[in-house]
């Protein structure tokens, strides 16, 4: 929650008895990606499958329990499991396997986006689902089952993950796939890692003929505007995108621009062996060639209060008007990655960091709520300072937040004068989302409760959940401060 997170309750395992003390070498301090919350925990990186278990088995001997981390860019409490263990799997990055012919790859949980990304590329291939972020971890992507700018016609990356290999909290290793242990397969992805821990995944990559994407873009008026284009180029675009001012207000509600891409074809890049090289597809470190990209958010903290970033939304909305509708090649990792072009660009929100609020609703009541959604922000005083708006499509996966509608994504700054007014603002938001039959993402929530989980995911789906973890996890030692939260340790 944006909340100071508590400590875990006595009963937060299924027998309470004096716990072990755990080597002080391992504990650190955790926070979510946005660092609004943050909280102590025995952190371990292990870099073997035996290493892993023997976590597992340390966790059972001290009576803690165990939370799955991967890239560390969930921007809320999905990974943080104060007082007790945090599963870091960075250090398990390997390629297992790979065949250039059919794009088939086995990776290792721990591997980036970032390193698949450049696994691939100079094969012709590229990752059919990608963060707006290159840190975030296969494992972790399919732990949240995370979606892109391409989610109405690819899907999550669910959709492109063939099988896995599941570490139980036991030590046992299962084959999960649509076919071989399924119930599995459909609810570990999406899961939170609160059924055991992927060890190895496959996926299918996207083949690719250019290191460029064609890219258009487009300055709308309004929130009817963004949703005439969507309408208008979903269907022939490969990847598209908006960005809202939500600052705007009256015929100006919902303004912004929208980015759409597209795949060039066989043969229309000249020289495509140059523009898949690696050296050619890196965002510069520098702005201007001079400007170190890593301290630009230090410009930028003075503009992160309301006078200064309605200041910077109006202008990049009318210098998306002045230069009208443009067309540029772009790379593939420019145009995906744009929350890395400037490194640690959070720490411009200030020390009490972001929450992001995403809310996905039905494409027929979506211009509705997301007009009431915009206007109860602005008259709660806070107005989010980056909105961006997506289409998406549904999957078959357990606790999913997909479905077919759009999507907008609403980071918002915490201090400690507005901390209780942003909680009170979500709770009043929730309310519009689940009267348009709306849904949640865990990847990005701070602030779902249990009420609203069980409106929107239903009891049947959770409560398969809960049979399936009794079965993975019988002495329930997967638990994080966002599964405590939302469906408690029971």
């Amino acid at each position: 929650m944006i909340e100071k997170s508590a400590k875990p309750s006595t009963n937060s395992r299924k027998t309470a008895v004096p716990s072990p003390t755990l080597p002080d070498e391992h504990l650190e301090i955790v926070s979510g990606w946005g660092e609004s919350t943050r909280g102590m925990s025995y952190v371990y990186r292990p870099s073997t499958l035996e290493a892993l278990a023997n976590v597992f088995e340390t966790a059972r001997r001290t009576g803690r329990t165990v939370a799955m981390r991967g890239g560390g860019n969930s921007y809320g409490d999905a990974f943080m499991n104060d007082e007790n263990i945090v599963l870091d799997l960075r250090r398990m990055n390997r390629v297992l396997d790979w065949d250039p012919g059919n794009g088939r790859i086995r990776v290792e949980p721990g591997m980036s986006i970032h390193e698949l990304w450049q696994y691939v590329i100079e094969d012709g291939w590229w990752p059919p689902v990608v963060t707006g972020t290159s840190k975030t971890t296969i494992g972790g992507c399919a732990g949240m089952n995370v979606h892109g700018k391409n989610s109405w016609r690819k899907g999550t990356i669910g959709d492109h993950i063939l099988e896995f290999d599941l570490m139980l909290p036991s030590g046992e290793i299962i084959p999960c796939s649509r076919t071989e242990n399924s119930d599995i397969f459909h609810a570990a992805i999406g899961g939170m890692g609160m059924l055991g821990c992927f060890t190895s995944l496959t996926l299918k990559m996207t083949r690719i003929y250019s290191g460029y994407l064609q890219v258009h873009t487009q300055a709308q008026p309004d929130l009817a505007g963004m949703f005439d284009y969507f309408h208008g180029y979903v269907d022939e675009s490969d990847y598209i995108v908006g960005w809202m001012d939500a600052f705007a207000g009256g015929a100006a509600l919902g303004r912004g621009d929208v980015h759409r891409a597209y795949y060039l074809p066989e043969g229309a890049d000249p020289n495509p062996s140059q523009s898949l090289r690696l050296e050619n597809q890196h965002v510069p470190e520098n702005l201007f060639g001079i400007v170190p990209k890593s301290i630009m958010w230090l410009g930028m903290r003075p503009f992160m209060n309301n006078v200064g970033t309605k200041l910077i939304n109006t202008a990049k909305y009318y210098a998306g008007q002045v230069t009208g509708g443009k067309v540029y090649p772009q790379t593939h990792a420019a145009f995906h990655f744009l929350l890395d072009y400037v490194p640690h660009w959070k720490k411009a929100y200030g020390p009490g960091g972001l929450i992001q609020y995403q809310p996905f609703v039905p494409k027929d009541k979506a211009p509705a709520a997301f007009a009431e959604i915009l206007r109860v922000s602005q008259a709660f005083g806070q107005p989010n300072y980056l909105t961006v708006f997506k289409r998406h499509r549904p999957d078959d996966f357990l606790l999913s937040h997909a479905l077919d509608g759009f999507s907008m994504a609403m980071d918002f700054r915490i201090t400690p004068d507005n901390r209780h007014q942003i909680l009170k603002l979500t709770r009043a938001l929730d309310e519009i989302v689940l009267a348009a039959n709306g849904r949640f993402y865990f990847a990005k929530d701070s602030t779902v409760r249990p009420e609203v989980a069980r409106a929107y995911l239903g009891e049947e789906a959770i409560t398969q959940f809960r049979a399936l973890k009794a079965r993975c996890d019988p002495d329930n030692i997967l638990q994080s401060n966002l599964w405590r939260r939302v469906f408690g340790a029971a």
